[in-house]
This record gives C-alpha cells, structure tokens and sequence, in this order.
C-alpha cells in the first residue's frame, strides 16, 4: 500500500528514472498558462482507442482536456499529482504529453481498470491507492518532495453513480452504501438509520442547500422508528414524498448529495488537500481543481484568493501589509466552463467548473 509508505525510495527511482525527490528542472522556463498544443488530443478517437476498451461504462470521458492539458502543460520530466484517478481519462492524456504521473484513487475497481488501460506508458504512470487528502504522506513515501502539477477531479465518478451496487443512484434500486472506498466501515446506512434529527437536517442545508432539510429529515426519523432503511429507492421514495419536484432534477437530489459528502467527508479532505498543496508544490507548478457543485467551487475560489493576494488590507491599518500566506499566481481569477460541443457530448460535464493556481 503506496499510502501507508511500503514503496522503497529504490523503487521509486524504478518507476521514475532519474527522480530524486525533486522536480525536475529542465522545464523551468515555460509558461504556466502558455499555449499546449493538444491537436488531437481530445478527439473521440484519440480518447477511446480501439482495443484498449475493456468495459464502455468504465471509460472515463476526461473533462475539460483540453483546457486541463493548457493550464497543467505536461512535457517529459514533470512529475504530476492525479489525485483522483477514476477510470484513467486525465492521466492518459497527461501520460500522451510524456509526463510522469502519480494516479492516486480510494477505489480499488477504479484503481485496478485504470492500471491496466494504462499499462502500455510502463513506468510513466505509478498507481497508488489512497485519499488525496494523504497526499503528502503518499508523496514522501515515494521519497518524492514535490511535484510539478496537483489535478483534483471533485464528487462521485459516473461509473460510481451507474453501478446501481455502489449505493449512490436514486434512480435504481441498490443498498444505501455511498462509500468511496469499500474498507470504511461508516456507510450512509449507518448515517440515515443512526444520526440525530438535527445532525440530518444540518448536512441536508449544509452540503445540499435543500430547502426542506427539516421536513426530510423528520421523515427520515418518522420512517426508520418503523423499519430501518437499507436501500437507495426506500430513501428516495420517502424524499420524494415530501419534497416537491419544481425542475428536471430528481427530488432526491440534494438529499442523496449532502449524505454522499458526510460519509465520504469530502469537503474535508479537500481543504486539507489544498492547504498541503502549498508545501508539495514546486515553483510554477500548477494546482488544477475541478468541481461539480457549489460547496467545493467556494472552497476552492475562497482558497485560491486568499493564498494569491500579495497584500492584505484592513481598515485600522494605515496602510496594506504583506500577506503571510501569498503563495500562488491566478492565471485567471473566473472558473473555467465547458463549452457547448462539450455540453452536448457529455451531459455530465455541465455543471463542471475549473479553478488553476500556479506556485509562485
């Protein structure tokens, strides 16, 4: 196990030749927001190349490519961070651009797929299985100080949400599970069946803005009090019983959101993620973030501001100071969106905001 430091330093030079712990530097004078040619990059072809498919609802559609592959600019010697690996679909296309690539994934189904669809890049590509939120404890038991690049891809993956044995869809039948990583023993089982009234209805406002968390939750109570809830339709039948249906979303869908987020304690370890990113990071190395809702796009903008302003100002002070916690460079300050081939090719991919930050 990678995460727990059971990788010699001598196998890691084995996997990175010529790695030593640090970055290598040969890259240095690139541009961190410059173009990065990706041609055909993000072509369909190019992304599901024939008789490297194992199972079509596996393939993992990397998202926003093109925009990751310019704000990560992979060449050969840089040594990337891909702290959610899912089906492989970014680290392939870093992998494409001969850089190195640490796939980091709490799923060892994920972790086992993406390995083998990315066996042909040998020892470019280095599988570890772990949370991003170790990264530093992952990384130094690789004898590795820093990386040049740190890729987040937030939430639950679409093979996650399409396995109805995974406990994470509303829409077909299956045991209210919602664990990222199979060996936690907490499961929203023992959430929706355990946890008081009021903790229920503080993750449903919290984690999902559901405006009806008290009266879900009162209906969770009322429900378990008879029988316990053990499976994905029971919770989203009783939802939907008492939350109205005001658009094209499922009612249950903050509901199944917020529980997702308190088993797997997502927001959590993203925060702790970004606040390490800090000292894993070499100069001019990029942290890229995706997120899919609001709660992580906050976390993420708020972060990334407050670490890319040089002064700090405050009205009792005559003047702005230095800021302590300056440490990074915003290519841009907006999110990054897909656009609207994008949209089309891949419904999912709608809500996707991208946020890069570049080490000063």
């Amino acid at each position: 196990d990678l995460a727990n430091g059971k990788v010699s330093h001598a196998n890691f030079q084995r996997a990175f030749p010529g790695g030593n712990g640090l970055t290598m530097p040969s890259h240095r004078g690139a541009s961190p927001w410059g173009p990065m040619p990706v041609e055909n990059a993000v072509h369909p072809r190019f992304l599901m190349p024939a008789g490297n498919i194992e199972r079509m609802d596996f393939y993992h559609e990397p998202i926003l490519a093109a925009e990751i592959l310019e704000a990560m600019q992979p060449v050969e010697g840089k040594q990337i961070f891909d702290g959610t690996l899912g089906g492989g679909g970014h680290s392939e296309l870093l992998l494409r651009h001969r850089a190195h690539v640490i796939g980091c994934d709490q799923d060892q189904e994920a972790l086992d797929h993406a390995t083998r669809r990315l066996a042909s890049f040998g020892d470019s590509f280095l599988p570890v299985r772990g949370n991003f939120r170790d990264l530093d404890i992952i990384l130094a038991g690789l004898g590795i100080a820093q990386v040049d690049g740190i890729l987040l891809d937030l939430g639950v993956s679409s093979r996650q949400l399409d396995d109805p044995a995974r406990g994470f869809s509303f829409r077909e039948d299956g045991p209210l599970d919602m664990r990222m990583d199979v060996r936690a023993s907490f499961s929203a089982r023992d959430l929706v069946n355990g946890w008081a009234e009021e903790d229920l209805i503080r993750i449903f406002r919290e984690y999902g803005e559901e405006r009806h968390a008290a009266r879900v939750a009162r209906e969770i109570v009322k429900a378990r009090g008879v029988r316990e809830i053990t499976t994905t339709l029971e919770l989203a039948d009783l939802v939907a019983r008492v939350v109205p249906k005001t658009s094209g979303k499922h009612p249950a869908t903050r509901v199944f959101q917020s529980i997702r987020i308190a088993v797997n304690g997502e927001l959590e370890a993203l925060e702790a993620a970004l606040e390490k990113s800090v000292d894993l990071l070499a100069p001019k190395g990029v942290l890229a973030i995706l997120t899919f809702h609001s709660l992580e796009d906050r976390i993420v903008k708020r972060f990334m501001h407050r670490r890319s302003s040089p002064y700090i100002d405050r009205p009792e002070w005559s003047e702005p100071r230095r800021n302590p916690e300056f440490a990074f460079h915003l290519p841009t300050r907006k999110a990054i969106g897909p656009d609207e081939e994008e949209t089309k090719r891949n419904s999912r991919s709608r809500s996707a905001k991208l946020r890069v930050a570049v080490r000063a």
